[in-house]
């Protein structure tokens, strides 16, 4: 199973930075703890701001120039996928932010960072829906390197590519479903309660976190008392759903979250 180049990465993490790390010997994989493809929720499409973390243009790796595609609207593309696992988790990626092999997220070479994709294994038709956060795959024969966990849901872990149509998704123009927790609460839904703290800014930074491995949407609300900050987690539509979502953050070495009902 042929992963991306890992030094490549490092010349794109932070913006103005020249050095090239060196090539690591360690072997890329799957983690001990797998993780089932129905217990996996795809990235919620919202509106983030490109910045210019990870979005240095044009950028050169092994020789070859890349320029960025001036916005991610319309891209659509067929090709085939790789995958990213253990070698690499907790590193950087492009934008700074850890890499999260249970996260949904995804490397491509040429589109703005952040952007949204929906990702179809054209050999089985499952469908995963993942956030953009890094650069590569740096072979000629592959088009995007996707996390662990977003390989699982396509069913291709295993076999280590899979052909494949990337599109990418606006958030205004997202399935009502994929972005309703972004847009309104419903009524009837579920949220999940990861901590409370008495200090305003460690909410803040649990928030930023789940934020930057969850894609889904955190908020912060005070206790009725005033005395507490809760950070939650949705809102989610079904209690399914919760659950599943549930599952992930303990894969993820968060807490077991208190489900939180309508």
């Amino acid at each position: 199973m042929a992963m991306r180049v890992w030094w490549a990465i490092l010349t794109l993490t932070l913006v103005g930075c020249q050095s090239v790390g060196r090539i690591s010997e360690q072997k890329d994989g799957a983690p001990q703890h797998q993780v089932s493809a129905d217990t996996i929720v795809d990235a919620i499409p919202r509106k983030d701001a490109v910045t210019r973390a990870g979005n240095k243009n044009p950028y050169t790796v092994l020789g070859k120039t890349y320029h960025l595609l001036p916005t991610s609207a319309g891209y659509n593309q067929r090709g085939v996928a790789s995958w990213y696992g253990t070698k690499f988790q907790g590193r950087p990626t492009a934008n700074g932010e850890p890499y999260n092999l249970y996260g949904m997220t995804a490397a491509h070479r040429t589109l703005p960072i952040p952007a949204y994709v929906r990702v179809t294994n054209l050999d089985n038709n499952r469908t995963a829906i993942v956030r953009v956060n890094d650069r590569g795959p740096f072979h000629d024969d592959r088009i995007i390197d996707l996390s662990y966990a977003a390989a699982v849901k396509l069913g291709y872990a295993e076999k280590g590519t899979a052909r494949v149509l990337v599109e990418t998704i606006e958030p205004d123009t997202a399935p009502v479903s994929r972005i309703a927790a972004v847009a309104v609460v419903p009524q009837g839904s579920y949220f999940l309660q990861i901590a409370a703290f008495k200090d305003l800014a460690l909410a803040n930074k649990l928030r930023d976190e789940l934020l930057s491995q969850t894609q889904q949407m955190v908020s912060i609300k005070p206790s009725p008392s005033g005395g507490f900050y809760r950070v939650q987690l949705g809102p989610i539509s079904t209690l399914a759903l919760a659950e599943k979502v549930s599952e992930k953050l303990v894969l993820l070495n968060f807490s077991p979250p208190q489900l939180i009902r309508p």
